[in-house]
């Protein structure tokens, strides 16, 4: 288990969540930035942040979306550390005449424009995902060359990759990253767990994954659905940082929907203080994590 502080990521509302799936998900700027407001207060270090069209409540790429967020977060709390995230733009539905052809669902941008919002606003983190993968019932598209080209250009502005690993591949990958120059060591990751046909969300599992990250890599490691609380434990006790929220997971228990990433911020905080640990403060998080 870790022997210093612990952070709680909140990931606030995803890209796949639907505003039908839940009435508290929120989608607005005000409300994005409220929810990651409310759950630095229940005890989260770290927002991590995609943004939602207002008007559809669907998933945006928006820079002055992500503009608002930040602006509205910093307006409040200048500590909170702000995670934005660069993974929409890989996923890739093939068309059913022709499987070359892109389908409707289809995502897939340029890796420049994947990062621009990265380079205009600066956020303290951003992600940096690894996995080419089947993902549920469709495929994200991670080409080492793409992601060679986004790292690069997280590292021309000075913003830290939180580096996100889906299955054992993508661990391989980040130590032939961190081999190369292209990231630098010991690394920020975090093991994904649950998604259906990547990492399971198992004791076993995370235990595996562990294993393969680059010494003295600091790490958090969480769960989708219903192991979101489940991994909490499991992460603390093999010695990662945690994360939850909205963009994982929508309940409290079953068939009880969470009322606000507050709520689960807040039963995140109580299993890890139950087994010993110290939740880390956002100044905490930045020291940590080498931030400014």
């Amino acid at each position: 288990m870790t022997t210093g502080k612990t952070i709680i990521t909140c990931a606030i509302t995803g890209n796949l969540t639907k505003p039908e799936q839940s009435p508290y998900l929120p989608i607005t700027p005000e409300q994005i930035a409220t929810s990651a407001l409310e759950a630095a207060e229940a005890g989260a270090a770290i927002a991590h942040i995609h943004v939602r069209d207002p008007a559809s409540g669907r998933p945006s790429m928006s820079i002055d979306l992500y503009r608002e967020v930040m602006e509205k977060i910093r307006a409040h709390n200048k500590s909170l550390v702000i995670n934005l995230t660069t993974g929409p733009g890989g996923r890739f539905v093939p068309s059913h005449d022709d499987p070359r052809v892109a389908g409707p669902g289809t995502t897939l941008l340029q890796p420049e424009k994947r990062v621009e919002h990265i380079e205009l606003l600066k956020p303290d983190i951003c992600t940096l995902d690894l996995n080419t993968m089947n993902s549920g019932g469709e495929v994200v598209i991670n080409t080492p060359r793409n992601v060679r080209i986004m790292a690069e250009r997280m590292k021309a502005v000075g913003v830290l990759p939180e580096i996100e690993l889906f299955d054992s591949g993508d661990c391989h990958l980040a130590r032939d990253l961190l081999a190369d120059g292209t990231l630098k060591g010991p690394g920020l990751f975090s093991l994904v767990l649950g998604v259906k046909y990547g990492f399971s969300a198992t004791p076993e599992t995370m235990f595996y994954a562990r294993s393969l990250l680059p010494s003295g890599a600091i790490w958090s490691g969480f769960g989708i659905g219903r192991a979101e609380f489940p991994m909490v434990a499991q992460a603390y006790l093999l010695g990662g940082h945690v994360r939850v929220g909205m963009e994982d997971n929508l309940f409290m228990s079953k068939g009880v929907l969470a009322k606000s990433n507050a709520e689960l911020v807040t039963h995140a905080a109580g299993i890890l203080k139950s087994l010993g640990a110290t939740v880390a403060t956002p100044d905490d998080a930045r020291a940590m994590l080498e931030l400014a």
